[in-house]
């Protein structure tokens, strides 16, 4: 059991049987009584955010996770599948558990697999991933002044604004933490 005040954005705790993962926290103190804990959480399982307030006294259940180097290998339509690098497990991921973090998996990408009691909830991408682009329009000759951009399709049809110059086929790198085009490669 850990005190209310040890939680800080990142912490996974189990709470009424579910887990959750803080994504945001405020310790507040009035100016009378006891402070109060403001988070916003992340229930694992079913993806919801939920607001919750503890007081300074409360504790709750951590947790121990278990990380695991996987490599993406493919996708069958439904489910995702992972190798992993030390043990050649193949284990299996469905899109749920995958969220976002699906748009950014290509061929042979290392991601962080999280698990819970052989219950995979997470994946933990790379800071950055090298995506080819798909589709994007053309160029018009002129336009490079205003910093302007356009949207791109990746191979893994996320959509991008990238400058004008990127061209179909060309590899760019991508920052999964906020989906923004970084660089060609």
């Amino acid at each position: 059991m850990i005190s209310v005040t040890e939680l800080r954005k990142g912490v996974t705790f189990e709470l009424d049987g579910e887990l959750y993962r803080v994504l945001d926290y405020q310790h507040h103190k009035p100016g009378r009584g006891n402070a109060v804990i403001r988070t916003r959480l992340r229930n694992l399982r079913s993806g919801a955010t939920i607001d919750r307030t503890f007081q300074s006294g409360d504790r709750v259940q951590d947790v121990r996770l278990d990380h695991r180097t996987v490599q993406y290998l493919y996708n069958d339509g439904e489910f995702y599948h992972f190798m992993d690098v030390e043990t050649y497990e193949q284990p299996i991921l469905s899109a749920d558990v995958l969220g976002d973090a699906a748009k950014y998996l290509v061929d042979g990408l290392n991601v962080e697999l999280i698990s819970y009691e052989n219950e995979p909830i997470e994946v933990e991408l790379p800071v950055t991933v090298d995506m080819r682009v798909t589709e994007t329009e053309a160029a018009i000759k002129g336009d490079t002044a205003t910093g302007a951009t356009k949207d791109a399709v990746t191979e893994t049809g996320l959509v991008v604004k990238v400058p004008l110059f990127v061209a179909e086929g060309d590899v760019i790198r991508v920052d999964t933490r906020t989906g923004e085009y970084l660089t060609r490669v």
